[in-house]
């Protein structure tokens, strides 16, 4: 089960944290990965492609380059900490840049692709922003609202070329960005707000980059035949169970 062997996946910031879990696992499930990154560094041997998502002359180069995808995860991002009334619109159009054009780009690209090779799997890396509010997220919920949008848009429009569309959305996960983060805000105090961030989660803990891929994996399966247009929350119970 939960083999891709014989596919080619094309996965979106696959240089670090979650993407690059992703990257991982398919790779080992037996798939021809690509990855697209900034970073044009090899990630644990896979192919590498240096493209910023948010080109899309860019990103049609990259795809004409691999030439079949089967699988493609959107899951290049960036984050931004602010309201409405502090953020700049210079960040805000960056935030829209990447995680909003970035998807519809590689989604331009890959699906005349998945169409004539008789179908694929799209999964987008959403977040449980898109559908609860977080304080001091505004840039970074309005794009994975849209992120979210455009998967249930992207499922309905080309489910007779035998595409399924997915995302999952994810509460938080401990990655750099994670440490990088309480470093720059919160100086000498990284313990304290790394468990109190954790135990914002009914689950008592951050999740992990592995437990995104697995779910990644199954829904970019053919053990996932029959799902398509649907978002997965994989937040340790923060959506239901928080009170």
């Amino acid at each position: 089960m939960f083999e891709l062997n014989g596919k080619h996946a094309v996965i979106t910031g696959g240089g670090s944290g979650i993407g690059k879990a992703i990257a991982s696992l398919f790779a080992l499930q037996g798939a021809t990965v690509h990855v697209i990154d900034l970073n044009s560094e090899a990630v644990d041997g896979i192919a590498t492609h240096a493209c910023d998502v948010s080109s899309q002359s860019a990103v049609d180069r990259v795809f004409a380059s691999i030439d079949r995808v089967d699988i493609l995860v959107n899951s290049a991002g960036v984050s931004h900490i602010g309201r409405a009334d502090n953020t700049e619109e210079e960040d805000f159009d960056r935030v829209y840049r990447i995680n909003v054009k970035g998807v519809y780009n590689c989604l331009h690209a890959a699906i005349p692709l998945m169409k004539a090779g008789g179908g694929g799997v799209i999964l987008n890396i959403c977040s449980i922003a898109a559908t609860c509010g977080l304080s001091d997220r505004f840039a970074y919920s309005m794009s994975k609202g849209a992120v979210l949008s455009m998967t249930f848009s992207v499922a309905k429009d080309f489910i007779h070329d035998n595409i399924r569309c997915n995302s999952i959305s994810p509460a938080r996960v401990h990655t750099s960005f994670v440490d990088g983060f309480l470093a720059k805000t919160y100086p000498g105090r990284e313990e304290e707000m790394f468990e109190k961030l954790s135990k914002s989660q009914p689950i008592g803990r951050m999740g992990r980059p592995d437990e995104m891929a697995a779910a990644a994996l199954f829904l970019c399966s053919d053990e996932a035949a029959f799902i398509t247009g649907t978002d997965y929350p994989v937040d340790g119970g923060f959506l239901r169970l928080n009170t």
